[in-house]
Formats: C-alpha cells, sequence, structure tokens
C-alpha cells in the first residue's frame, strides 16, 4: 500500500499512463463522431478568427483533450481523497476504499446501480460519485459548468480502466493507492499539477512554487499591507496561482488573524471571511480544479470540522482564465475604446470565450486597483502563439522585441493593486531576462523606475527546485515612489550543489536572514540600499562584493564607447532558409557546385576560434552581386527542388522575398559592405564568455555570429589591438554585467 498524501511524485508516474489512455480514447470518440468533430472544428476556427489563437488545429485540440482527460481524472482523485477520509459520509463510497468493509459496499451499491439502469455502464458509475460533489454546497464548484470534465466524456472501456487502477490490490489484499490521512494533507496534487501532462507542461510552463519562497514573499507583502488597513474587506489576489501555493499561504495568515480580530465569531463563519479574501486566476483549468480543492480542505481543516457533510458552501474566488486578457480597464485604457466609455474593453480583449472560462467572474476579480496585496510566480517563456503575442502588445504597453511573459505579467500585477494613500503591496519571483536583455528596456525605464520599489533580491545563485532559470524576487507598492533607495540583496556566489533541504540551502538561508540588514556581506551575497537612480536605467546589475562599484569604475574610466571606433556593429547576413542554404562540407564538391563560402555560425566561435563545419551555397559574384541562378546550370539544379519554398520565405513586414524585389535565389540579407573589406571581428550572440575572434575575409556570417566592421584602412594591428581589449578580463566582467553584446549596446 502505498499512501499517495506523502508520494505525489511516485503517484503522478503512476497515473500519466492513466492520462495517456484517456486521450486516446477520447481523441477516437471524437473523431468517430462527426457531428461533435464539426462542432470541435467549428469552435477552433471561432477563436482563431476572435485572435484568441494562432495554433493549429491540432495543437488546439491535443491541449483540449488533454484538459479534459486530466478533469476526469481529478475529479476522480478528489473522489478518493473523500472517500478514504470519509468526508462525504461515514459509508460514501463510489471507486474503492482502504477498508475491504466499505470496498465491499462500494461494489454492491454499483452493481445495484447497473440493475436499476440496465442501459448505464462503468461512466454513468463514476459520474454518480461526481454527482456527489455537485450536491454538496462545500465541493459544487469543483464540477460545476466550468469543469474540464464538461469538455467531452471518455467511453465506458476508458472509465472501467481508471476504477481498475483505483481498485488494484497487492498481494496482501491491500489498496496500492490509499488517500487516508488525519492532517488531510493536499501538497500532494501539486505534483500532479506540475507533472501529469509533459503537453500541459511545456505549454503552460507549470512550475511550483516552493513554501520558503512563497512565505518570504508574503512576509513582505501580506505583513506590511495588514499592519496599515482593516481586516475587513481584505484582498489577495495571485493571477498566476497554478495550484493555489500562495493562496493557501494566505489564507492560513488570514485565518489566524480572523482568529486573534474576532475570536467569538462561528468558526464557519471566520474561515468563510478568511477565504472571501482570496482571489485566484490562472490559464490551466486543472490548476484552478487543484487550488479549489485545496483551499476547500484547508477550509475544513481550518473549521476543525472532519467531514464536509453539512458544511457550507465556502466562498471561492478561484477562476480559469488569462488574467492578461481580462480586467483590461487601466492596462488597455486607450488601446480599445477611442474615448467611448460605454465600449466594452473587456469584452473585447478576451474574445472568445472557452466553456472552462467564465467571463463574467474573470471581469469582476480581475478589475483593476482592488487588492491590498498582488502575489505570484508568473510564467517564463515567451509567447509563442502569435495572436496572443499580439493581443499582449495591444494591451501591455511596455512588451518590445522577443519578450517574455514577464513584462505583461509585471504590469498585470501592479494594475490590480489598489493605489492611493493605502497602495497594494505587490510581490513575486520571475526571470531576470528583462533586467538584461534589450526587451526589458521600456519596462525599467518607463515602468518600474517610476513605482516604489521596496525590494529587489537577486535569487539566480539560490536552489529553487525546478527554477533552471535564473530569478529575481521585486517586492514594491503601486504608487509613486517615497523613498530615495531600494533595498538590494546583490548576488556574489551560487549555491555549491543541490542542498538535501532547498529552503536551507547556503545562498536561500543567507537571503532569508539578512535581507534586513544593508551593509551585510558574506560569501553569498551582500545586502544594500541602492539609490534609486540605479534602478531606472537598463540595464540592471545585481552582482555584490563591489562588482556595482566596480562596473561604475569601468564606465566612469571610458574615454570613448566601441561605437566611436568602428564602421559598424552588426548582422551581415540571414538566409531565411537554413535549411536549404546551409551544407557539410562534403556536399559541394559532391554536386559540383562552385558558389559556395564558408558560413561563421555563432556556436562555433569558442575559444576565441572558429570551428567552422559548413558551407553555404552563395548566389553571389566576387562584387556580391546576385547571379541568375538560371543561367549557372549546376546552381539552378541545386535550387529548383526547393523554388517555391524559398521563394515564398517570409521577410520583415511579412512580404515574401520575390515581393520585396529580390531574386527568389537570393538571401533574406546580405549586408555587402561588411564582406567587401576582408578583416572583421565576429562574436557569437549569445555566449557565457567573450570569445572575439578576427576573420581575414573569404566568409560569410550567419547572423548569430555578428561582426564588428573598422573604418576602411584599419590595418591588422589595429584589429588585433582591438580584439586583446574584447577578450579582456575586464570586458568579460562588463558584459557579465550588462549581459549586452557590443552590438545592443554601441
Amino acid at each position: 500500500m502505498a499512501l499517495a498524501t506523502i508520494n505525489g511524485a511516485a503517484l503522478n508516474t503512476a497515473l500519466v499512463p492513466q492520462v495517456t489512455a484517456l486521450v486516446e480514447d477520447m481523441r477516437a470518440r471524437r473523431d468517430a463522431d462527426s457531428v461533435v468533430l464539426a462542432s470541435w472544428r467549428a469552435t477552433h476556427a471561432e477563436a482563431v478568427a476572435q485572435e484568441r489563437t494562432a495554433t493549429s488545429w491540432t495543437d488546439w485540440s491535443e491541449d483540449q483533450l488533454t484538459q479534459a482527460a486530466v478533469g476526469w481524472l481529478l475529479t476522480s482523485v478528489f473522489v478518493r481523497f473523500c472517500e478514504d477520509n470519509l468526508l462525504l459520509g461515514s459509508d460514501s463510497v463510489w471507486i474503492t476504499h482502504p477498508d475491504p468493509l466499505l470496498r465491499g459496499r462500494a461494489i454492491d451499491a454499483e452493481n445495484a446501480f447497473y440493475r436499476a439502469n440496465p442501459s448505464y455502464s462503468y461512466r454513468e458509475w463514476l459520474e454518480q460519485s461526481f454527482a456527489a460533489l455537485r450536491a454538496n454546497p462545500a465541493t459544487v464548484s469543483l464540477v460545476d459548468e466550468h469543469a474540464a470534465l464538461h469538455i467531452i466524456e471518455p467511453s465506458s472501456d476508458a472509465v472501467a480502466a481508471l476504477l481498475e487502477f483505483w481498485r488494484r490490490t497487492d498481494d496482501a489484499g491491500a489498496l496500492e493507492w490509499t488517500f487516508t490521512n488525519p492532517e488531510l494533507t493536499t501538497r500532494f496534487l501539486g505534483d500532479l499539477y506540475q507533472d501529469l501532462s509533459i503537453f500541459a507542461q511545456k505549454k503552460y510552463a507549470l512550475l511550483q512554487t516552493p513554501d520558503f519562497v512563497e512565505e518570504f514573499i508574503l512576509d513582505r507583502t501580506l505583513e506590511p499591507a495588514l499592519k496599515d488597513r482593516p481586516l475587513e474587506g481584505f484582498k489577495v489576489i495571485d493571477p498566476t496561482c497554478g495550484s493555489g501555493h500562495f493562496l493557501l499561504g494566505a489564507f492560513d495568515r488570514l485565518a489566524a488573524r480572523w482568529h486573534q480580530h474576532a475570536p467569538a465569531m462561528e468558526p464557519r463563519a471566520r474561515v468563510d471571511q478568511a477565504l472571501s479574501s482570496i482571489h485566484g486566476v490562472d490559464l490551466n483549468p486543472f490548476a484552478v480544479a487543484i487550488a479549489k480543492f485545496r483551499l476547500i480542505v484547508a477550509a475544513l481543516r481550518e473549521c476543525g470540522e472532519s467531514t464536509l457533510v453539512d458544511a457550507p458552501r465556502f466562498t471561492l474566488n478561484l477562476v480559469n482564465g488569462d488574467s492578461l486578457l481580462h480586467g483590461v480597464e487601466q492596462g488597455g485604457a486607450t488601446a480599445f475604446d477611442y474615448g467611448d466609455v460605454s465600449f466594452d474593453k473587456d469584452a473585447v480583449a478576451a474574445g472568445f470565450t472557452y466553456s472552462t472560462e467564465d467571463s463574467r467572474q474573470l471581469r469582476n476579480v480581475l478589475a483593476p486597483g482592488q487588492y491590498d496585496a498582488v502575489v505570484g510566480n508568473p510564467p517564463y517563456i515567451t509567447v509563442k502563439d502569435k495572436a496572443l503575442n499580439t493581443r499582449y502588445r495591444e494591451i501591455y504597453h511596455y512588451c518590445k522585441g522577443k519578450y517574455a511573459l514577464t513584462v505583461p505579467f509585471m504590469e498585470k500585477f501592479f494594475t490590480l493593486a489598489k493605489t492611493g494613500e493605502r497602495a497594494g503591496w505587490v510581490g513575486q519571483i520571475t526571470s531576470n531576462s528583462f533586467m538584461k536583455r534589450e526587451f526589458g528596456v521600456p519596462l525599467i525605464e518607463e515602468y518600474l523606475g517610476r513605482l516604489d520599489l521596496r525590494l529587489v533580491a537577486d535569487t539566480s545563485g539560490a536552489y529553487i527546485p525546478g527554477h533552471g532559470t535564473p530569478t529575481v524576487i521585486i517586492v514594491g507598492r503601486n504608487h509613486a515612489k517615497t523613498q530615495e533607495t531600494v533595498r538590494a540583496v546583490l548576488g556574489i556566489q551560487g549555491e555549491p550543489g543541490a542542498p538535501a533541504d532547498p529552503a536551507k540551502g547556503k545562498v536561500w538561508s543567507s537571503i532569508e536572514a539578512h535581507v534586513d540588514e544593508p551593509g551585510y556581506e558574506d560569501q553569498w551575497i551582500s545586502v544594500t540600499d541602492l539609490p534609486r537612480e540605479n534602478l531606472r536605467k537598463h540595464p540592471w546589475s545585481l552582482s555584490g562584493g563591489g562588482a556595482v562599484e566596480l562596473a561604475s569604475a569601468i564606465d566612469l574610466a571610458t574615454d570613448s564607447p566601441l561605437s566611436e571606433h568602428s564602421d559598424s556593429i552588426g548582422i551581415t547576413s540571414f538566409t531565411l532558409e537554413d535549411s536549404v542554404y546551409l551544407l557539410d562540407l562534403r556536399t559541394p564538391a559532391r554536386l559540383a557546385l562552385a558558389h559556395v563560402r564558408p558560413m561563421v555560425l555563432g556556436d562555433q566561435l569558442r575559444d576565441w576560434t572558429a570551428d567552422l563545419d559548413a558551407l553555404a551555397v552563395f548566389p553571389y559574384t566576387d562584387d556580391f552581386e546576385p547571379v541568375d541562378a538560371e543561367e549557372v546550370p549546376k546552381l539552378f539544379r541545386f535550387f529548383w527542388p526547393y523554388k517555391t519554398s524559398i521563394s515564398n520565405s517570409k521577410m520583415f513586414g511579412n512580404q515574401t522575398k520575390v515581393a520585396s524585389g529580390l531574386r527568389w535565389t537570393e538571401y533574406g540579407r546580405l549586408t555587402v559592405n561588411k564582406l567587401t573589406t576582408p578583416l572583421s571581428i565576429t562574436f557569437a550572440f549569445v555566449a557565457t564568455h567573450n570569445h572575439f575572434v578576427l576573420d581575414r575575409g573569404g566568409k560569410v556570417f550567419k547572423q548569430s555570429a555578428p561582426v564588428i566592421k573598422l573604418p576602411v584602412g584599419a590595418s591588422e594591428d589595429d584589429h588585433l589591438r582591438l580584439l586583446g581589449v574584447l577578450n579582456s578580463s575586464t570586458a568579460c566582467f562588463w558584459l557579465k554585467q550588462n549581459r549586452l553584446f557590443a552590438s545592443e549596446r554601441g
């Protein structure tokens, strides 16, 4: 027998094949029913037309199937938890129970159900347990009309397999999986949230926030907010709530406050007061279902009760939906209405609504300027869906270039917080990529620079499970600056290894213990109060141990920028179709292609040399004039099979190559003036260290290997002198502080 509540990872591993089987079953049922399939395709077409998505039918339908499959599976998990802990009654069992007597009663009840309903089968029996959740006021929201299990039903055979999974016993006759737990622990559901579906994990960037991070952020947001405002009407939200870690932490604190504030109040009423303060939204329907269930169980536990029988309908302000598309009144004030106050901006921003979304509740929960505390761990990924990418740009003013979701969520978090004298507190752990990369310039210089930031903590050196991306914790208020300094935790050295207990890792322990001690420094961090001016300019440098001071000293000692010593810095070429133009070293000779050049790729520039292993078909003369391929038989023969694809390659502005005036065989871009003089200094656009390389000509450079061109007449010695500076340890340090190459910085 395995106790699921303490073996979440093992339970997840066992359940993954069940999800896969349900998805396959639901796909087969959908495809076999022409009416259902047509309805799904119409829904996808409407979502595309309303610019809610630009994903393909295959990816879109896979997501819907996954949500439905996980919806059925998770609801069965909720039933099993309730059964084993007798939360819905002393003999309310539908699937199974560790007690053989109750297990037998479940089988007897199922057989009686089939005798009374001869046309029904396993699916309808499992739905009886779902109906019990629906009939209970405390759990009705788990299976309401917006639950993902309503997207599509599995076959009875698939449900039979699921029932068989839960009813498996070991050699001793004990259930393989049981949920019996007097403490009613639900942490195991976080493991299911994160790892149950690889497809969902990648799409939604599913990642749990460790308790120690959640507690640190709540200490610096919820607690100061509670000090200067009444408990009545207090509101906190996590707009990216996931499986509910921040919400559960906030609930525990608010429930304790209500116990102190109104000890004579009936316990259920106190608990519901605390719950009414908690708000959460997540794009992933099954994340919201898990968060709801965890809050229901936490509320029951806080009431001191052991059953949901006669439990009230707890207030649950959790809703599925895209936080970035709803409640746009403030964030998109000029994006849609053009001054017409009667215009429903929120409806336009959200557009198409999925069956799992409650648009009315989303509008209420995500209305700006209403929260005393806003906390969370937003996704760090870039937006691959072109429709959503464009929509977010329209609503959020600081999205630039290939922005990460860090940017719109930063603005969303702050705009949800209250303004005025008692401005709301905002705290989040997020990717630090905006601090260094170009897309973060508007966010820092036009937005964060004018807000009341209170803490910027470099957590990139701390070991935070699951967080492979370097992170930063930001705390502030939705208010103009009130102080001339900002508390900063600067990183010096990263965690030397994965600690047995991440909460007690050396770096994190130092951050937690000394964040309130400006002037503190140890092997791992330094704590200081940075002048606000340091945080008003991009990029941010959060390196400790004197790194900030040294970087400033280097800047002050600079006589002139690199741009004053060069003619140009940047990209030389891109083909638009590398799979056609780039060949291995042997193929051109085999095909007798004369029009080729070595191509330098960024990942080949290491250890200050270029290790070239590719030749590029180069349809140009020695004077860089385009060649008419039809006059060069072997070149024409090579290109002919690819004519349609390379002719229709898209340029900037969405024009095809041919429509923009280029020959169909040309590169998308070839900057001739960077190739007419032989000497160049090239470097990898993305690298951990400075590997600048001198090239003496005869090559072409991919966009991942930009080049620095010195003025015409510059000698090789001039290039070598500059190369010595660029490859120096001083330059390496400066580049790491700024995370920018010369082409971006000048």
